[in-house]
């Protein structure tokens, strides 16, 4: 038998082009999805039914993604968690937008600026510079909350219901940490 051998691996190389993929990954779609967001629709929403009822509707909006992702087993999983991911990160960008625009009456954000927002709300300070480091922290801060939540919904029986009271509440505490 010959030896085995293990080539040499970079890690700190492989570190820096994983970081780099975060980024891109991370700028890129989260400026695709805010954009996907209308904005004027959130102004109107707000000005129609209030901002706390509008808060209420968007953590209901997540919830109900929670309740389907949490309650088909390990198939629905593959498919639901990831799109559960994408429904809360709409949910939770709407409602920045709509505290916002009730704070600052300006319903219409570019995405830089939006982002300087939605970094407040998640490192809890008060000036920000959009910089690759700031975008890559905020990604990953929001990964990690989002994996918290889908390791909740592993137990089948009551994933649904886990998975809707943790999307529903993480809504509620995104808006509450807003106001502050």
């Amino acid at each position: 038998m010959g030896k085995f051998k293990l080539h040499n691996i970079n890690v700190e190389a492989t570190k820096k082009k994983l970081k780099g993929k975060v980024y891109a990954l991370s700028k890129e779609g989260l400026e695709q999805l805010f954009n996907k967001i209308d904005q004027l629709s959130v102004r109107k929403g707000v000005d129609q039914i209030g901002l706390e009822k509008f808060i209420n509707q968007c953590a209901i909006f997540a919830a109900g993604s929670g309740v389907i992702s949490g309650i088909g087993g390990v198939g629905v999983m593959v498919i639901g968690v990831p799109l559960d991911t994408i429904n809360v990160l709409a949910q939770q960008f709407r409602v920045t937008l709509a505290i916002a625009y009730q704070k600052t009456g300006n319903y219409e954000f570019r995405f830089d600026d939006f982002f300087k927002l939605l970094a407040r709300s998640i490192k809890g300070e008060a000036s920000i510079v959009v910089t690759k480091t700031a975008m890559e922290e905020v990604a990953q801060k929001l990964m990690i909350n989002m994996g918290t939540r889908a390791s909740k919904r592993l137990v089948p029986v009551v994933g649904g219901i886990i998975g809707g009271t943790a999307n529903y509440l993480y809504i509620k505490r995104v808006a509450e940490h807003l106001r502050k």
